[in-house]
């Protein structure tokens, strides 16, 4: 992730959104660094504050998709929204 934001600079974080739909915009941010690699990422659910995701197209077989996932994709999101305690692959195949 190339540009990182800060809570203030967060469009989102002001208004009554849930940690969901939260969620769900902070990775259309970082979606176009997945899909220039030919993957992708989908939300899944968000309970008790865990983010569950599926990793999609090149995502999903990569043998440095759990890298993404916890060094890139939810160190974003918990910088993000500091709300997020983890993240984790739903149906991950490596």
């Amino acid at each position: 992730m190339e540009k990182s934001m800060s809570k203030s600079e967060n469009p989102t974080a002001a208004s009554g959104d849930s940690l969901k739909e939260r969620v769900a915009a902070a990775l259309q941010e970082i979606r176009p660094y997945l899909q220039r690699d030919g993957g992708d990422v989908e939300l899944v659910d968000v309970v008790d504050k865990v983010v569950k995701l599926r990793l999609q197209g090149a995502c999903a077989g990569c043998p440095m998709s759990m890298m993404t996932l916890k060094n890139g994709i939810e160190n974003f999101l918990r910088e993000r929204e500091p709300e997020v305690q983890s993240v984790e692959a739903v149906g991950l195949t490596i």
